[in-house]
């Protein structure tokens, strides 16, 4: 352990023993550790045998919190930074604390482990190549729906954070505004009751409404992206490209036939200009 660091250190988000043989050692050997809930987290450390010393860093003490942690790095001390489950400063706090740390000069270390967003998207067989990552969604209803409006037209596979007490709220309001796409619901992950289930957005509700469990626990949603238009035929591409550069210029002709046809404008200029050397 090195004097003076901070370790975001990223715990287990359900089976306790979903945690790193080098997060145990960290844990064990610093000075204090910083942790969102302190119950949660001496449940956590009981369980691995482990006694250092636990203060309470969450949403609404951080500011200030993050000053006392500077301060014990400026005495030398090391410390873990720990939350609920997961990934600290990954929708959840941490974030104000490493900034402060950081300012003030000392070394922040990432010891990392579980993530939520990732263990679903590694079990849900999406073969989408990109993803967005959102987190949770405002919890007002007119915000809520802003921020799917801005985010509808993402082609990219988009990850959400759920409460159970909002789920059916966000499921209804996604199938509202991102239409019938597919969402896969994974719930619980690593716990008892771990499910997943994938369906259309509009059929999710009648689900839920079928198992009244399945509103309970801790949610990700993978919800399909953006449907992107289908690349032109190269064929027929060409053959617009040299209709068009009989009568026009090329700039005119790599102009209206990228309006016509949806390709990308740098794809058709470089066809334009072999289309023109081989003239």
């Amino acid at each position: 352990m090195e004097q003076s660091s901070l370790y975001v250190v990223a715990t287990p988000i359900g089976n306790l023993a979903d945690i790193t043989l080098r997060a145990l050692d960290v844990l064990k050997r610093c000075d204090v550790i910083a942790a969102e809930d302190t119950r949660n987290a001496l449940h956590l450390l009981k369980h691995h045998g482990i006694d250092t010393r636990v203060i309470s860093l969450h949403e609404h003490n951080e500011r200030t919190a993050a000053y006392k942690l500077v301060d014990l790095l400026a005495q030398g001390k090391s410390i873990a930074l720990i939350t609920d489950a997961g990934t600290p400063a990954i929708s959840d706090p941490g974030a104000l604390a490493v900034c402060a740390v950081r300012e003030a000069g000392y070394p922040v270390v990432p010891i990392p482990g579980a993530n939520a967003a990732i263990c679903a998207l590694s079990a849900a067989g999406i073969t989408a190549p990109h993803f967005l990552f959102y987190g949770f969604l405002p919890q007002q209803a007119a915000a809520r729906k802003r921020e799917l409006e801005a985010l509808k037209a993402s082609p990219y596979l988009l990850v959400f954070y759920e409460a159970p007490h909002r789920v059916a709220a966000s499921i209804a309001a996604m199938a509202e505004v991102l239409g019938d796409r597919t969402v896969t619901i994974a719930r619980e992950l690593t716990k008892l009751f771990e499910t997943m289930h994938r369906c259309a957005l509009g059929e999710a509700a009648a689900w839920f409404e079928a198992d009244a469990n399945q509103l309970k626990g801790e949610f990700v949603l993978l919800v399909e992206g953006a449907p992107t238009a289908a690349a032109p035929d190269a064929v027929a591409l060409t053959h617009v490209l040299e209709v068009l550069m009989r009568e026009l210029s090329l700039k005119q002709a790599v102009k209206l036939a990228t309006e016509l046809t949806g390709a990308r404008k740098n794809d058709v200029y470089e066809l334009a200009l072999a289309l023109g050397k081989g003239a």
